[in-house]
């Protein structure tokens, strides 16, 4: 027969191991609040800290009604274990729905709503059960000690979990499920060892039950269900998916038109890609002195290689791109292979999955051509690629007779952001001259020409390669602005608008980009 001492020591164990199982679930889902917002929101930094301030926020919040809980301590923890199961397994799943049936701003009021409430709950867990701790014989000084250890070693292990297995290999909706599932099993575990003390033990057990069985389901048909609801955020149906540990990728494709989308944002329409990479790639191939060596940052879908390959000067390509998962898919993917025509077959390309900006720092090569095909500086991660310090390296490894072309999104909607970054690559010394071309899929979009020294390689251009749209005189129109998107624009209120350099230390283009995208 048990003595009081062990069968105290017993449950203690049992209160420290779900203090640090149930911590390892709080944590993941404070950051997978974050990450599903920056997916769905934009603006990572700005979405990881709404959602860990309102976290904590929500657990301040718990832990102060925490007092008011000083009977029934275990079922209290148990229904509160099913509450986070429950609210946070669907949370993801439910945002999906959200994001794509109700009206814009609902999913924004949504995610932090669900956040602070699965945070309140967190704060209930832990002085629940550091008060039942004291109550079996423990002191208030070990009980406390002991349960934060087992919380904030908790923490660690949740972080670790969902960064290197969770999100690659389940996805944000799946992994959801899963750690509701483990709140849920974690009362249910507790239920069961201290039910000889539980009134009612029944009616929580089937409770229980229950909710496990929803979630469990929600592991295998909730994904499938969410991809209907994302399905709804697209034009046209989705042939291809895949969540890599970099971004999310989507393909679609309606009526021979193929869209390439990274993390919602689109990325080229088959039906007038020519258009953008045509202008992106020929106007510095021809002004470049000769043009050997060529340097392509981004472009992993192989369509800025389809128009270089061209050229029989064209020697040697090094193609930066971080996302292994994009360049598998241009050259396994049947629809992107006809529109690449097999690009990175011909053994000139070098492919370097690599951060663009630390294969700079990391490079001493110099390059005849450079051309920069990244997405929009829309996060931390892209802005840095758009400063000063990045054109630095850049125009440190162009050579004096080369030239460069960068996309630098559109001087329509966003032309505070075209010339700022006009200015950065200004400031760098580099000599610039500015295009723009209609993309009926994307609309007016921005490029920026750049050279160490002014050749005027632009005025009197011909080219002696096929095109389906640029010749010598459509260059020419490209290189004329509207009046209410030129240099010399204006603010608000009327005032002219000062141009800075965007920067490391001070990023001014986030900001800027967001506020200029907001309505579109």
């Amino acid at each position: 027969m048990k003595t009081v001492n062990e069968l105290g020591m017993r449950q203690s164990k049992t209160i420290y191991w779900a203090s640090g199982i149930v911590s390892i679930c709080g944590i993941i889902f404070e950051v997978l609040f974050g990450a599903a917002g920056s997916y769905i929101l934009g603006d990572g930094v700005k979405q990881y800290t709404l959602t860990i301030s309102l976290f904590l926020t929500g657990m301040g919040i718990g832990a102060s009604i925490s007092e008011r809980v000083t009977k029934n301590l275990i079922p209290s923890f148990i229904w509160i274990e099913y509450a986070i199961g429950i609210i946070g397994g669907l949370s993801t799943f439910l945002f999906f729905g959200v994001t794509a049936f109700l009206p814009d701003g609902t999913d924004a009021i949504f995610l932090y709503g669900i956040t602070l409430i699965v945070g309140g709950l967190t704060g209930l867990e832990l002085p629940i059960l550091i008060r039942k701790a004291n109550d079996i014989g423990v002191t208030l000084r070990k009980s406390t000690a002991r349960v934060l250890f087992s919380d904030y070693a908790g923490g660690l292990i949740g972080g670790l979990l969902f960064v290197f297995f969770l999100r690659p290999e389940f996805g944000l909706v799946k992994s959801a499920f899963i750690v509701g599932l483990i709140n849920v099993a974690v009362a249910l575990w507790v239920l069961y060892y201290f039910r000889k003390e539980i009134k009612r033990f029944r009616l929580h057990l089937v409770s229980g039950m229950t909710f496990f069985l929803i979630l469990f389901s929600g592991v295998f048909w909730g994904e499938e269900m969410a991809f209907s609801f994302e399905q709804k955020l697209y034009r046209d149906p989705i042939i291809y998916e895949e969540q890599t540990d970099y971004q999310q990728i989507i393909l679609t494709k309606e009526r021979g038109d193929v869209r390439l989308f990274l993390d919602g944002q689109l990325q080229m329409s088959s039906t007038d890609e020519y258009r953008y990479h045509e202008t992106l790639v020929h106007p510095a191939v021809e002004a470049a002195e000769s043009p050997e060596r060529v340097l392509v940052l981004g472009g992993g879908d192989g369509l800025v290689l389809r128009e270089l390959w061209k050229y029989d000067e064209v020697k040697k390509v090094d193609l930066v791109d971080l996302d292994p998962a994009v360049v598998e898919l241009a050259e396994t993917n049947y629809d992107l292979l006809q529109l690449n025509q097999d690009s990175f077959e011909d053994p000139r390309v070098t492919v370097h999955h690599q951060d663009a900006f630390s294969f700079m720092e990391q490079s001493d090569t110099f390059y005849d051509v450079i051309i920069v095909d990244l997405p929009d500086p829309n996060n931390e991660s892209l802005n840095k690629l758009y400063t000063l310090q990045f054109y630095q390296l850049l125009r440190n490894s162009l050579e004096p007779g080369g030239a460069m072309m960068v996309q630098a999104t559109s001087p329509t909607f966003a032309t505070e952001v075209y010339w700022t970054i006009d200015h950065t690559v200004r400031e760098t010394g580099m000599h610039v001259e500015n295009l723009h071309v209609d993309v009926p899929s994307f609309g007016d979009w921005g490029f920026i020409f750049a050279e160490r020294e002014e050749s005027g390689a632009l005025d009197e251009m011909t080219f002696n390669v096929d095109t389906k749209f640029l010749n010598e005189e459509t260059l020419q129109s490209l290189r004329t602005f509207g009046k209410d998107i030129d240099r010399d624009i204006t603010d608000s209120r009327g005032n002219e608008f000062e141009l800075k350099p965007n920067t490391l230390i001070d990023p001014i283009l986030l900001e800027m980009y967001d506020k200029a995208w907001a309505n579109y």
